[in-house]
């Protein structure tokens, strides 16, 4: 039975749809990536799943309870941009979120002080949250979407404000963490669902335009290709334009000196490249041999 189950999920404003009847379903102990640029609807999606914005129309029903039934005490949630009381302290903040949930002063206090501990904030605990870097922030914000430990966790963006060190932290929280609850997160960052999830939901435009596991969406869609840079020469961009014409290469992109090749067969075409580019001297900045990214099967699958 599926943890949580969405059908034709809609929230419209002004008349206009923001998500345009979305259907979807999660099973317990996955980690899904709610994927799409700006505008697409994500945040809106999660909004509506965590109770925060009221149905147009649909159902989302929640471990097999009646739809509409009330779960947000079985949810983490961690919006793009959260707030805190700068004035109090990461534990005092923890306890006070542990507390909302239901929790007994005890039972806060001794929850509080381990989701610190898990997020790396043990040593921080009792400086005021105003003094917090914003890497830090940000596992505060996980810690308290942890601190009651929900069944659902819903993450909206949660990597796109840090640096890359903050990054790296909270993506490695996050691997740590799907092993015992169920994530689902929203991103624009194609590398961030590779990195971390099972399964995918492509969304455009408020629609879903795709969705399965990673592994599915690779076979249905990716391609052989190759990627290739030369210097700036006259010559080796010439030759870049007569490759595409090659009859191993079913399409191709060029730009700058760059070139990216849809191939039919990558082990043929890759010799005959390298060959080409030995027999002429052409200067070749990088070569890659393998098969389309993520960002290429979403480029291809919404249309872009």
């Amino acid at each position: 039975m599926p943890l949580l189950e969405v059908a034709d999920l809609r929230k419209t404003y002004g008349g206009r749809p923001s998500v345009d009847g979305i259907s979807f379903s999660i099973e317990a102990g996955r980690c899904v990536a709610l994927l799409g640029p700006n505008g697409a609807g994500k945040t809106t999606t999660l909004r509506m799943l965590a109770g925060l914005l009221p149905l147009t129309s649909g159902a989302v029903s929640f471990a097999g309870g009646s739809p509409g039934g009330d779960y947000r005490r079985h949810l983490g949630y961690l919006p793009q941009a959260p707030a805190f009381y700068n004035w109090m302290s990461g534990l005092e903040y923890l306890m006070f979120s542990a507390k909302l949930s239901g929790m007994r002063t005890r039972e806060a206090s001794a929850a509080s002080a381990a989701v610190l501990e898990r997020v790396g904030l043990k040593e921080a605990a009792r400086r005021r949250i105003g003094g917090y870097s914003g890497g830090m922030k940000q596992r505060l914000g996980l810690a308290q979407a942890l601190v009651h430990r929900p069944r659902l966790l819903l993450l909206d963006e949660p990597v796109s404000a840090l640096d890359p060190i903050g990054r790296r932290e909270v993506m490695e929280l996050l691997r740590e963490i799907r092993e015992e609850t169920t994530v689902i997160f929203s991103t624009h960052v194609l590398h961030d669902a590779e990195e971390i999830c099972d399964e995918v939901i492509l969304m455009n435009q408020g629609r879903i335009a795709e969705q399965g596991t990673l592994a599915r969406l690779r076979t249905e869609y990716s391609l052989p290709v190759i990627r290739l840079a030369v210097a700036g020469e006259q010559r080796a961009v010439r030759w870049l334009e007569e490759l595409s014409h090659s009859a191993l290469v079913n399409g191709a992109e060029i730009s700058d000196g760059k070139a990216l090749l849809n191939v039919s067969d990558v082990e043929l075409a890759r010799r005959m490249i390298l060959q080409s580019a030995a027999e002429l001297d052409i200067p070749l900045l990088h070569f890659e041999a393998g098969s389309s990214t993520l960002e290429e099967l979403f480029m291809k699958v919404v249309g872009a």
